[in-house]
């Protein structure tokens, strides 16, 4: 092959992470099957190479070191025994080994382990590790497998009866929807793509580019087949580079960027800074001598000289370019998914590249594109419009986290409509940039816009007397850190006064002057004050996972809390610990401690993520799970964000109607 494919790389990238595996003399299969009520089993199903021996579990005596060994993960030890001993199936046997001075106890073949897990009631997260040890010939390999598997007890159930439907089952789990999530970024991406075609960077460029091809080429076909590639290179240049950062540092670092004052500051810093430089202040390039290099072997053709002009025009169109695929990283690290940043940027690239390749198959389309103009630099402007309010978004986040009460939900409010009313007069040829044509009279297109801008002012205006705009809920800042709201008087008075239960449990305290819930309602903010409580009152927990990033949350929120029917079950029925995993205050020394990670958790944010993670194996928001007074789960469903009020009531219901079950 004369060139290497962009395309072939990509293969060869994706199949890295295999080919190390394959060499393994020993491989391991592992899933959680039901026993009965009472007992599970982690089965792990090791196949051995030929000529190779991988040794038992067991210890036939003190001396015995040529073993191999299972360890779970500690918070998964609650569900075993002391007593416990693991089973082997297989054919195990046994030789005296000069060598090792002493019988040695091992297995050929193939081999199942069995462990033992005693009352698994709710779905949970199965971590351990396999450190094994074989041998084969002279030499002894080793390795240690990883076990990542999650476990839910109720799927694997017999089909459950209607009754059991109309119950704990039937309401809304919190599902994973990390890939639903990330196809929908793959989406969303190719919209945004499609978005940079029309901009004054990428726009000219087109039929110039696509000419180019037709004319050079000996054939239409080539022609064809020279456009194909250079949108394939275009894909390349965007997606791999992602592919190959997601893999280096995983999701895990995507969750940690999404709740970051840190990173959260750069993105608001980077947007303003875009914003900015669509308004005409300044031009914002990637070097130069890039752009030069890559057009010197563009011009050297075939498949990588294509290869280099593709990648020519990524680097000239950056300035356009460039916000929205930050926009794109910034969304697809609030999801916390490495899948939807891959996604997300092969969506981006995949729109972008399009028009090359759909111009190249249907030529003729190309007269009727609109020349290029001045109408290129006015949606420059309205993206720079954009971008100022996305980048308020962001700045917002850390503003929540740490308190510092700049753009609490009125003055966000407020800023927002300034910008739609600003953006409406701007399309309608009232305000103009150093870059403007004049406007001789307004497009149809132009008017729709302007209607639509400040129809989404009026839209919002209410917002600041604190109309809940349950659509964009999940946008703005909570009710709670609004100075006037009329919507909380119905919460305030009458039927509707928010009292505390007369008891012998104290009111809420720790955070309480920081942390706050909407509509009234009483909230704990620590788990064991929270949990003091519930006993004293004789009522069950309801634990809410939130985030002052969580627009999921504000969502749910505002769109089933918000119910009456839901509210009085929230007041009357459950004691309600609202858990921020994002909030920022220090921890009491006394209560810094160390995770299983070896990180030191040291804010409250920290411990109540750790504590959803390790008690429930989740680390998404909002999860919603019940407890009776002795902190046990009074349903294993793992209810998350559903907008279906009836539903939510249905599971309210349910797990009172446990509770009171359990306290007969």
């Amino acid at each position: 092959m004369k060139y290497f494919s962009p395309l072939v790389f990509a293969f060869l990238l994706c199949s890295l992470t295999g080919m190390a595996q394959t060499n393994s003399p020993v491989t391991f299969k592992y899933e959680v099957q039901k026993v009965n009520d009472s007992l599970s089993n982690l089965k792990i199903d090791a196949t051995i190479a030929e000529n190779v021996q991988l040794f038992t579990t067991k210890k036939f005596s003190e001396e015995d070191a040529f073993i191999t060994q299972i360890e779970l993960d500690e918070r998964i030890k609650q569900f075993t025994r002391a007593t416990d001993t693991i089973t082997e199936i297989g054919t195990l046997e046994t030789e005296n080994n000069q060598a090792v001075g002493g019988n040695i106890h091992y297995y050929k073949d193939k081999v199942t382990f069995l462990v033992p897990l005693h009352n698994v009631k709710e779905a949970i997260t199965i971590k351990g590790l396999i450190t094994w040890l074989a041998m084969q010939g002279e030499n002894f390999p080793s390795g240690v497998e990883e076990i990542v598997t999650v476990y839910d007890p109720a799927k694997q159930n017999a089909k459950v009866s209607e009754a059991a439907e109309g119950g704990l089952n039937a309401a809304a789990t919190a599902p994973d929807n990390s890939n639903q999530s990330a196809w929908a970024l793959l989406g969303l991406g190719f919209l945004v793509g499609l978005a940079m075609v029309f901009t004054p960077c990428v726009f000219p460029l087109i039929p110039v580019t696509v000419s180019f091809f037709l004319k050079k080429s000996k054939s239409r076909a080539e022609g064809i087949r020279s456009a194909f590639i250079y949108s394939l290179s275009i894909i390349a240049i965007y997606t791999i580079p992602t592919l190959i950062i997601t893999k280096i540092f995983g999701d895990k670092v995507l969750y940690q960027v999404s709740t970051s004052a840190g990173a959260n500051i750069l993105f608001f810093l980077i947007f303003l800074i875009f914003a900015i430089s669509f308004f005409g202040a300044f031009e914002l390039t990637l070097p130069s001598k890039w752009a030069n290099k890559s057009d010197e072997k563009a011009r050297k053709g075939g498949v990588m000289g294509i290869f280099f002009m593709a990648l020519t025009l990524v680097i000239v169109s950056f300035s356009c370019t460039g916000p929205f695929v930050g926009s794109m990283l910034a969304e697809a690290s609030s999801k916390g998914t490495g899948l939807g940043t891959v996604l997300g940027i092969l969506g981006i690239s995949a729109g972008l590249a399009l028009p090359f390749s759909l111009f190249a198959l249907f030529p003729s389309m190309l007269s009727s594109l609109p020349k290029s103009g001045g109408w290129l630099n006015t949606v420059k402007v309205v993206f720079g419009f954009v971008e100022l309010a996305l980048a308020l978004k962001f700045l917002s986040m850390v503003d929540l986290q740490y308190h510092w009460g700049l753009l609490n939900r009125d003055v966000f409010l407020a800023v927002w409509i300034v910008l739609a009313v600003l953006l409406g007069l701007y399309l309608l040829g009232k305000l103009k940039f150093n870059h403007d044509s004049d406007l001789k009279y307004i497009s149809v297109p132009r008017l729709f816009l302007a209607i639509s801008s400040f129809s989404f002012a009026l839209y919002m205006l209410p917002g600041l007397w604190g109309a809940p705009l349950k659509f964009w809920s999940g946008i703005f800042p909570p009710a709670s850190t609004q100075d006037f709201d009329l919507n909380k008087l119905q919460y305030m008075s009458g039927n509707h006064t928010a009292s505390f239960a007369t008891g012998t449990a104290q009111p809420p305290k720790l955070y309480a002057d920081k942390l706050h819930v909407p509509f009234g309602l009483t909230a704990y903010f620590d788990l064991e004050e929270g949990m003091a409580a519930a006993k004293a009152l004789n009522k069950p927990v309801m634990l809410d996972f939130t985030g002052w990033s969580c627009a999921n949350c504000r969502k749910m929120e505002n769109e089933v809390w918000s119910d009456p029917e839901v509210l009085k079950r929230m007041r009357e029925n459950f004691v309600l610990i609202s858990l921020y995993v994002d909030e920022k205050t220090d921890l009491p020394p006394a209560q810094v401690y160390t995770d299983e990670n070896g990180k030191k958790i040291t804010n409250v944010g920290d411990k109540n993520l750790d504590y959803e993670i390790t008690r429930f194996g989740f680390n998404a928001q909002p999860l919603y799970m019940f407890l009776d007074t002795d902190g046990k789960e009074l349903s294993n469903i793992k209810y998350g964000y559903n907008s279906n009020i009836e539903k939510f009531i249905k599971h309210l219901d349910a797990v009172k109607a446990e509770f009171e079950n359990r306290s007969k």
